[in-house]
């Protein structure tokens, strides 16, 4: 569970967006998963849509990285199938990031309590 949440870590927004722009490498690296991952993501889920530069370079924007992470979470930690996360997106397409942002606050306080609970 810890690895999990460890992987699941983003900087925060201000760091992310001091960047227009995230290569496909960066963003791999932040979610701990191969570039071949995020290209067949890319494939299956059709809201993920990177810039492409002529020589086809992905360029993540920071609204890209945050519905990665919806996906991530959805797939690596609920373990929804393709084809679940695909109608999740799909049944809360306007309120998905609203309950996956209150899903993260929830886990943080989680780890916060526990840590005093552990220093007790």
């Amino acid at each position: 569970m810890e690895s999990e949440a460890r992987m699941m870590e983003l900087p925060p927004d201000e760091v992310l967006q001091q960047k227009h722009y995230h290569s496909i490498t960066e963003v791999s690296a932040l979610f701990g998963i191969n570039p071949s991952t995020l290209r067949y993501w890319e494939t299956e889920f059709k809201q993920i849509q990177p810039r492409k530069n002529k020589k086809g370079d992905r360029f993540y924007t920071v609204s890209d990285i945050k519905l990665l992470q919806l996906i991530y979470f959805l797939l690596r930690q609920r373990k929804y199938t393709i084809e679940g996360v695909k109608d999740y997106l799909k049944k809360y397409k306007d309120e998905s990031g609203q309950r996956f942002e209150l899903v993260q606050r929830l886990q943080e306080l989680k780890a916060f309590l526990l840590s005093l609970k552990a220093d007790l």
